[in-house]
């Protein structure tokens, strides 16, 4: 049989995949993205690699108590956290996974992200084994080094962006996150930007403290706090990437990518403006012109 050519694809994927078998629970599943720091792992069949699903920080959120996978708490452990963090991950993670062939080119990947809005993929062989894993991150490197877009920020970021205040609960926002499909609030009072909030922030909140909080029972306080205070924690806590209307999209592009942070927040006069995500800049990097 004729050994197939790898595509470009494989020339910005990561080939060092972690994956998670299916067994896994939910509470290590929560405790390995905290770790790595991922929002995506591929959950795969520990002998033969073959991806059977995806599970994603939004996924645990939705869980926690975000969105309708929190029912299997409710229903199936009638509201006993301890008992449903244990439960495998393959309840909840997502088993129609999008992916790619080694074989495939860059811009299949584009298409595919573009397309239907994922913000990741596997890259999978002829036998549905995991070879690789690509990213808006990665994608937003190699587009980088190639294009030059000098529109401004201003002209491209997106307005109107949701917002939560400080004392605003933490299963509220998660609510609302998943109620309108977004990764991240920005967090707002008297019309001043004081910080922010994203899924892995939250992913690792109840990697810790609510975790610890299984123990004693009081799971609900855990939830009913604040979000001010993930934003007051150094452990939990990440401060946003910063920028201003009149810089270059290119610029910001190269910020994010030394960050290695997934979005920007548009600000002036400490008022938030806007903001600028890794998938918008893929989307306005791929109709530059390539040099």
């Amino acid at each position: 049989m004729k050994v197939k050519k790898p595509g470009s694809i494989m020339n910005i994927a990561t080939t060092d995949v972690v994956t998670l078998p299916p067994t896994t629970t939910i509470m290590a599943a929560a405790k390995t993205i905290k770790t790595y720091r991922f929002r995506r792992l591929p959950i795969a069949d520990p002998g033969t690699r073959r991806i059977e699903g995806i599970i994603t920080a939004t996924d645990l959120i939705n869980f926690f108590g975000g969105g309708d996978k929190h029912k299997i708490i409710i229903d199936r452990y009638s509201g006993n956290y301890l008992a449903a963090i244990n439960e495998e991950v393959r309840s909840i993670m997502e088993k129609n996974v999008l992916s790619l062939s080694y074989t495939s080119d860059i811009e299949d990947g584009l298409d595919l992200m573009l397309k239907n809005g994922i913000g990741g993929f596997p890259i999978i062989d002829e036998e549905d084994r995991i070879v690789g894993i690509v990213t808006e991150r990665d994608y937003l490197s190699y587009l980088a080094n190639k294009c030059e877009l000098e529109g401004k920020v201003s002209d491209y970021m997106t307005k109107g962006v949701i917002t939560v205040n400080s004392d605003t609960e933490i299963d509220k926002a998660m609510k609302l996150m998943i109620s309108k499909k977004i990764r991240r609030l920005p967090v707002i009072d008297d019309g001043l930007l004081i910080g922010w909030i994203n899924t892995p922030m939250i992913v690792k909140y109840f990697s810790s403290e609510v975790f610890k909080s299984l123990i004693t029972g009081n799971v609900k306080d855990a939830l009913s706090q604040p979000v001010s205070v993930i934003i007051s924690s150094n452990s939990t806590y990440t401060s946003p990437l910063i920028v201003t209307p009149d810089l270059t999209m290119s610029e910001v592009a190269r910020r994010m990518l030394n960050r290695k942070v997934g979005c920007a927040l548009v600000v002036k006069d400490e008022r938030l403006e806007g903001i600028v995500t890794e998938k918008d800049m893929v989307k306005f990097l791929y109709k530059c012109k390539i040099r």
